[in-house]
């Protein structure tokens, strides 16, 4: 009977060895899991930018419209016989919107 006992105390002492501190243990499965979450979490953000992206080429293959804006945005372009006008604020007005 006490043979027994002891291989079954023996055995609960390397069960929880393995369950705490082995190979695939609890704290490991915990921290696996987090960075499955994290993972996940930067994957929606860049399916969305995906998404964005795909749209704006869709948008710039079909029409003339964004390609205008993008060249009048980025590149600082205008069309022939239009005029450019740049607002430059005076240093009092902005310092005051900064306040």
């Amino acid at each position: 009977m006490r043979r027994i006992l002891l291989l079954l105390v023996s055995l609960l002492g390397m069960l929880q060895y393995q369950l705490w501190l082995g190979v695939n243990s609890l704290p490991e499965s915990f921290q696996l899991r987090e960075q499955i979450s994290l993972q996940e979490a930067s994957n929606a953000k860049l399916i969305a930018r995906n998404q964005v992206l795909r749209e704006e080429i869709i948008d710039l293959r079909s029409g003339t419209e964004a390609l205008e804006e993008r060249a009048r945005n980025e590149l600082g372009m205008v069309k022939k016989g239009e005029t450019f006008f740049r607002v430059v604020g005076d240093k009092r007005t902005s310092q005051l919107s900064n306040h």
